[in-house]
This record gives structure tokens, C-alpha cells and sequence, in this order.
């Protein structure tokens, strides 16, 4: 058996270091029961062809790593080589192209902070830490994306090493069909990017938001306004709920309504959320319209998922109507466990046409749940939680995103027949040794 080249950090299953190095490779706690033959730390672009022909060499098949935000740990099989790319995060940005390069192991909130110097944009995810591989590749729901369109719809270009260790280069007129499976196919890639090209927008002028608390009793006159007013919302909104037993100034579950917005003007921002004017009255907290820095709507947003926790997480595209949820919505409030366990609803009601990717799956409300807990007696209600909550909802689910995929445990569609059709004949054309795994029960 070939030994690992010593220009990168390496552990096998019996070295010092094996199983921390496992462990970093996942911001959920609950860590899966699967142990890769060897860990592989590049730092570098020649790294990845190294530990990609090292793979060839022995047959190992190989699982990538970027930002460790993979809730069903994607990523931790057992065997062969888990690559850990996260010290791939070098950015470079050129303003007057109004271009950037980053690598994928770059976390989206340190590319903003990075940006918002300089007054450009881009949309990252909502999540501090996420680093930018997995992100984009599932396709990248990411904030202003209802303006600017998933976040993978700016990668005009990636830089891959192939499943040969082979360093390539894909666009829309270079290995095309890799260029097209990196937006969206997650991680079904058959590859490995090492940098994503990236095209970049001015910073909207004003980024701020509203919110609202609700107790539980005004749960589904909050949810059947959201569904009336969902198809109006001004794209530049994002308007969501957070569900949970900890938010502020409810004793047991509340409602938190939060509505984002990113305009080029204060009167813009005032008139696209007026809306807000006809929601359900008797709120226990209404808050004035603040303008704030991205990077404090992404501190807030974290405050629903803390470290140290593990995580049982699932969703659900849909674009059912009230009466058709709700039964299953108050089934899910009933049984909520302690904070930080919560769910969401997300108002998406898509109006941009999409581009030729693999991205293709999608509808008016997005819905997810996220099981959170620190003890180890608490996983079995929390994850049956979990299970029972998308058993009621699954009769309207049309799918979900990968970004809180959980196939592992759930089976579900993620991007359109003919996209999967395609994609499957490109992974046979560019993998045929089946060298990288793909998604959850179906990797193989």
C-alpha cells in the first residue's frame, strides 16, 4: 500500500491525532459512527491532486470537507479517505471586474466581512462558519438571494481536481457539464473544486429589519397571513419565522417573525416592508425598522444554533395551502422540545428564472426543523421529534434542499428527474471508478 506524501497532514485510524481530526471535520456533535482509513489536511491545490492519486493508488474512495456545517455528516463514511479542504480559504478580489476567487474551505461570513469593506457583495449563507464548498454546490440559499438568485447562479467559473488527480478548469465553455453539476449536485460532485470564480454586486445601500414576537395561541393566524401575503412579499424581503420555547417575552412556544431587507434606499426599505402593516394584531413585541450590518443579522441568526450541540435536522419544499399544513404545523408546535430545538418557515415563492444547472428544485415555502440537544438522554424524543414532525408534513412536501438535507434517514427528491438523469451520466462519464461518494444511502 502506497504511504501518504509527507507535504500534508495525514492520520490513520491508529495514529495520535485520528480521532480529533475526525471530530473537526463536523460542527454537529453528533458525530456518526463511521471511521475513514485516513484523514487527509490539504493546504494546498497540489494537496488535493497528491491525496486524490494516493486514493487512485490504493482504491480508497473519498469524502470532501470544507466547512463541517453538513448536518448528516455527509462526508464521514467508513473506509477509505475523508479530505479535509478547509485550509483551501484564500480570497483575492478585483473591484473594478467586480470579480472575486475564493477557495472553498472560505467561510461565507469571513468573504462578507471581507467585502463590505470595499462596499460589494455577494450572497452568503445565513450561517456563520459555512465555509463556501459546500454551500455553493448545493446550490447556495443564501441572503438577497431572492434578488440575486442562488448563490451558485454567481460562480462563473471552478477550478477542480478530477477524479484521475487531475487539476482542470470548468465554465460554460470548458468541461461544461462539470460546470454544470457544480451548481447544485451537492455532494454528488464528482470532483473536487479548489476555487470557486465569483461574480460580485454593489452592497445594497441599506440592509436592516423588522421584527415581531407572537405566543403560540396566534401561531395559525400568523402562519394563514403569511401564506396570503407570501406571493406579494417585494423580493428584496425575507420573511421567515423561527418557532421555538425561547423567544423573548414568551413563557413556552412563541413565534418569531423576522423580516429582512435589502434596498438601495431607507424609502425603499419602508415601502417594500409595509406589508408588515396587515399582520396579525396583539403581537407581544414589535420592533421599529433598524438597519444593521449583514454580519449582525448573521450573529443573530446563530443564536438558534449553538456550539456544542448535536443536531437531527430535515425539510421540506412545499407550496400546500394553510388548511393542508396546519393540522401537521400544530402537531409539530404541540410536541416542540426545549430550546434550541425550533423549526423554521421560510416565504422563498421563487420568481427568477433559473439558469442551465443542476439546481433545479424549489417552491413558495420552505420548512425545516432542527433538533438540537447537549445530552445524550435527550436524543431519542428529540429525533423522533424530528422524524414524526416530517412523517405529517411529507404528503405536501414537492422535496427539499440539500443545504439540511437528511438522506441518510430520509429519502427525497432534491433536484428535477431529468437533472438527476443528467447528472448520473456525467458522474459515469467523469467518475467511472466511482472514486468520490455521493449522497447519503445512495453513495456507491
Amino acid at each position: 500500500m502506497a504511504s501518504a506524501p509527507s507535504k500534508f497532514e495525514s492520520f490513520r485510524r491508529e495514529d495520535a491525532g485520528y480521532e480529533a481530526a475526525r471530530r473537526a471535520t463536523c460542527r454537529n456533535a453528533h458525530l456518526p459512527d463511521r471511521y475513514p482509513d485516513i484523514i487527509v489536511q490539504a493546504a494546498t491545490e497540489a494537496d488535493v491532486v497528491a491525496a486524490v492519486r494516493l486514493a487512485k493508488t490504493n482504491n480508497w474512495k473519498v469524502g470532501v470537507r470544507s466547512g463541517g456545517h453538513s448536518w448528516s455528516c455527509n462526508h464521514v463514511r467508513e473506509g477509505g479517505m475523508l479530505l479535509d479542504i478547509s485550509r483551501l480559504n484564500a480570497v483575492s478580489v478585483d473591484p473594478q471586474a467586480m470579480r472575486a476567487t475564493a477557495g472553498p474551505g472560505c467561510r461565507g461570513n469571513e468573504l462578507d466581512d471581507l467585502l463590505a469593506k470595499q462596499e460589494l457583495f455577494f450572497p452568503v449563507g445565513h450561517c456563520h462558519g459555512v465555509g463556501l464548498g459546500g454551500f455553493l454546490l448545493q446550490g447556495g440559499f443564501g441572503w438577497c438571494s431572492r434578488v440575486l438568485g442562488m448563490a451558485c447562479e454567481s460562480v462563473l467559473q471552478i477550478d477542480y481536481v478530477d477524479a484521475d488527480g487531475e487539476l482542470r478548469h470548468a465554465s460554460p465553455e470548458e468541461n461544461a457539464d462539470m460546470y454544470w453539476a457544480a451548481r447544485g449536485a451537492g455532494p454528488g460532485f464528482c470532483g473536487i473544486v479548489t476555487k470557486f470564480h465569483l461574480r460580485l454586486y454593489p452592497r445594497p445601500a441599506v440592509i436592516g429589519a423588522r421584527l415581531a414576537t407572537y405566543s403560540a395561541d396566534k401561531f395559525e393566524e400568523v402562519i394563514r397571513w403569511a401564506r396570503d401575503v407570501g406571493p406579494n412579499v417585494p423580493d428584496s424581503v425575507e420573511l421567515m419565522f423561527v418557532i421555538s420555547r425561547c423567544i423573548p417575552g414568551i413563557d413556552g412556544p412563541g413565534v418569531l417573525l423576522i423580516a429582512a431587507v435589502f434596498a438601495d434606499s431607507l424609502e425603499q426599505a419602508h415601502h417594500d416592508l409595509a406589508f408588515l402593516e396587515t399582520r396579525p394584531g396583539r403581537a407581544e413585541f414589535v420592533s421599529p425598522f433598524e438597519q444593521m450590518a449583514l454580519a449582525t443579522l448573521t450573529k443573530e441568526t446563530m443564536a438558534h444554533y449553538p456550539e456544542d450541540h448535536r443536531h437531527i435536522v430535515d425539510n421540506m419544499w412545499t407550496h400546500a395551502s394553510a388548511d393542508e399544513l396546519l393540522p401537521a404545523l400544530h402537531g409539530i408546535l404541540e410536541t416542540l422540545p426545549p430550546a434550541p430545538a425550533h423549526f423554521i418557515w421560510v416565504n422563498w415563492m421563487p420568481k427568477l428564472r433559473r439558469p442551465e444547472m443542476a439546481f433545479s428544485l424549489e417552491d413558495d415555502v420552505y420548512i425545516a426543523m432542527y433538533g438540537l440537544w447537549a445530552k445524550d438522554a435527550d436524543e431519542t424524543r428529540i429525533s423522533q421529534w424530528v422524524r414524526d414532525g416530517l412523517a405529517r408534513l411529507s404528503p405536501h412536501s414537492t422535496g427539499i434542499q440539500l443545504a439540511d438535507e437528511n438522506l441518510a434517514r430520509r429519502q427525497a427528491p432534491f433536484m428535477s428527474e431529468a437533472n438527476r438523469d443528467r447528472l448520473e451520466r456525467i458522474r459515469s462519464e467523469q467518475d467511472p471508478e466511482r472514486r468520490f461518494h455521493t449522497y447519503g444511502r445512495l453513495a456507491g
